[in-house]
């Protein structure tokens, strides 16, 4: 019987001794949180996370800027801590209407869209509201009137775009047309006058001091941040902004949501209508005049890409903000608007090329509107 030959020893690398796989597993669990403390907030802050929030630092410098350049041309006014209290406040009324219409419309871009009937909406519903017919039913009444007619023409958008497949673009400056058309047929082209003092009163009641409209936009701003911050249906937006054909294969009803978001704009114009009607106590089929590119110029400001899946609630008020800052400098001053206008055209220009160097954003925004006509 043949001897078994020596077994030949073969020479490990040195090894680490045997780890326990509960160690390892509890290890794991501990390195995010070691490492989430100055290196993770860095990288937070040089990641995606952190991009709304320099963003937003930076429109809070252009405000101040704007203090500034106030207080150097009109040191006798901002001498005055009353005035300059009292015309903080005026700003945030000027801005109050444009910026509920500005959080449907950002809602609408995030998600790849665009609306161009705003303006219009917000002037049928106005017209609407303010018919004897419904002035008849009270302040209910023409509140429940001017939302419900924001709605249902959102409601056309979105059937149009989400399921008729149109160009957005096309959809809404279309409705822009017909709104404004049905405003003027309904109102006789005459204006038409609220003798409703609960609406007349939205506009010129104050508490603790700031104006009601104030509040609105308040109510209005928070409601739209956690609904895109805090929902599913804020994800869902930033998905089919972002990527539809990829939402549409994780589940999402992309025509469905689509449709959603232009009817959610529609409810930004009717609460809209209800407060510009307070303000001016009364509607006509001209009102709201040029809403939608303060709106979108707006939106542009606070950073929502135009070609969606990217943007903030408070990027978009802060927009809002500036341009009713703007404004206000060039009325305290006496410049005329005209000059007012260049400056805002400077600014919307200058926000998108930044865009575009960043994100190539209106590359993808026309590239998404070719393949929907085709």
């Amino acid at each position: 019987m043949s001897e078994r030959p020596p077994a030949t020893t073969t020479q490990l690398p040195a090894q680490s001794p045997p780890v326990d796989p509960a160690e390892t597993e509890e290890a794991g669990r501990r390195t995010p949180t070691a490492t989430a403390g100055a290196s993770g907030r860095l990288s937070w802050w040089h990641g995606d996370g952190g991009e709304g929030a320099k963003r937003n630092l930076a429109l809070i410098g252009v405000l101040l800027a704007l203090f500034v350049i106030g207080a150097a041309t009109r040191s006798d006014l901002y001498s005055n801590p009353d005035w300059v209290w009292a015309n903080m406040l005026s700003i945030l009324k000027l801005a109050s209407v444009v910026g509920v219409v500005t959080v449907g419309m950002t809602f609408v871009i995030i998600g790849g869209g665009i609306d161009l009937s705003v303006g219009a909406i917000v002037a049928l519903a106005g017209v609407w509201c303010t018919t004897v017919a419904t002035q008849s039913f009270g302040a209910g009444g023409m509140i429940f009137t001017a939302i419900i007619v924001g709605m249902a023409v959102g409601l056309v958008n979105g059937t149009l775009i989400a399921y008729g497949r149109l160009v957005p673009f096309i959809a809404t400056l279309a409705m822009l047309v017909a709104a404004r058309g049905l405003a003027a047929e309904i109102s006789q082209k005459q204006t038409q006058i609220s003798q409703n003092s609960t609406i007349n009163g939205i506009a010129s009641t104050d508490l603790l001091g700031i104006p009601l409209l104030v509040y609105i936009l308040a109510a209005v701003v928070a409601a739209g941040w956690v609904l895109l911050n805090r929902t599913t249906f804020g994800r869902r937006t930033v998905a089919v902004g972002g990527n539809p054909e990829a939402a549409r294969l994780a589940g999402i009803n992309v025509k469905l949501h689509t449709l959603l978001l232009y009817v959610l704009s529609g409810l930004c114009c009717g609460i809209a209508a209800i407060m510009l009607t307070a303000q001016a106590t009364s509607a006509q089929a001209a009102m709201a005049n040029l809403y939608e590119l303060d709106a979108i110029a707006a939106v542009i400001i606070g950073g929502t890409l135009l070609s969606g899946g990217r943007g903030t609630i408070i990027g978009s008020l802060l927009g809002v903000i500036i341009f009713a800052t703007i404004t206000n400098l060039f009325a305290i001053n006496g410049l005329s608007t005209e000059a007012q206008n260049m400056v805002k055209g400077g600014i919307i220009v200058a926000a998108v090329l930044i865009q575009q160097v960043q994100f190539g954003s209106l590359s993808q925004f026309f590239r998404r509107n070719r393949l929907t006509t085709s």
